[in-house]
């Protein structure tokens, strides 16, 4: 069990943590940076309280954690895998998740949270997905029509793709057959995603609804000055120009709350360790 008497407030803390960037994820589609700071000051102070009286192991094991999530947390967001209220909650939790001494134990738990929360959060996107497909059934099938025209060039690399396996599985192995099939599934995929961006996800809102951090969906010009739609998002200086001299709706591109993602993970996480995976 990597659950303990000094790591237990740690797991509770994380707990009441994600489950308030969940709330704010979920009604403000943004998780505020010192909601995720503090929890990074929180674990890290009861760490090194522990560690005056019992082992310096416990705080520095934190501090480990920090870093290894920082270089992760940065990652995903340079690929556009996270925004940044995600990648700034996912290093937080490094400075949780070495629970235990053995470093051994603590790259497998830092690797099947990694894991379960992409898988999880996957899964759960893909859910939220369908209830908004739901509601937007015919845009959904004239856009995803649109989508497989426009990337048709990536239906035929991904037939290349099948094709090469389905001559390796003859020679080498049956096993081959699935790869190909990964990768004839994945196109479908890419067009499923975009779609149900493009009509589902984009909404018009007023200037004065608009938030920091908000993605445009177009770039658009206000008093001649041209502000970008980039993954950055809309930065406090360019909210400040927008909400007083533009006065035309603007579309923003709002993106599926992921914090969800990182409840399911920790949850199935501690699942594990009950069942003594750990």
């Amino acid at each position: 069990m990597i659950i303990t008497n000094e790591n237990l407030f740690l797991v509770v803390l994380a707990i009441i943590w994600i489950i308030g960037a969940v709330i704010q994820d979920l009604r403000r589609r943004e998780v505020d940076n010192i909601w995720n700071f503090s929890l990074i000051g929180i674990a890290l102070a009861y760490r090194l309280a522990i560690s005056v009286n019992t082992n310096y192991w416990f705080f520095i094991n934190g501090l480990i954690g920090f870093l290894i999530f920082l270089i992760l947390g940065n990652l995903f967001y340079y690929m556009r895998f996270f925004a940044g209220g995600d990648a700034k909650l996912l290093i937080a939790l490094g400075t949780i998740l070495p629970l235990s001494f053995d470093w051994l134990v603590n790259l497998k738990i830092l690797g099947y949270f990694i894991l379960l929360f992409l898988l999880g959060g996957s899964i759960y996107a893909f859910i939220w997905s369908l209830f908004l497909i739901g509601s937007n059934l015919r845009n959904f099938n004239k856009e995803f029509v649109k989508q497989v025209r426009i990337k048709k060039n990536i239906f035929l690399v991904s037939l290349v793709f099948l094709f090469s396996f389905l001559v390796l599985s003859y020679f080498i192995g049956f096993e081959f057959i699935f790869i190909g099939l990964i990768f004839l599934l994945f196109p479908f995929l890419v067009v499923f995603a975009k779609s149900v961006e493009e009509c589902c996800m984009v909404k018009a809102l007023s200037p004065e609804k608009v938030t920091e951090g908000d993605w445009l969906y177009e770039d658009i010009f206000v008093k001649g000055r041209k502000i970008k739609a980039n993954w950055e998002g809309v930065s406090k200086v360019e909210l400040s120009l927008i909400r007083k001299k533009y006065r035309r709706k603007i579309l923003i591109k709002q993106g599926i709350p992921f914090t969800p993602g990182f409840l399911i993970g920790f949850l199935a996480l501690l699942s594990l360790d009950w069942f003594g995976w750990f």
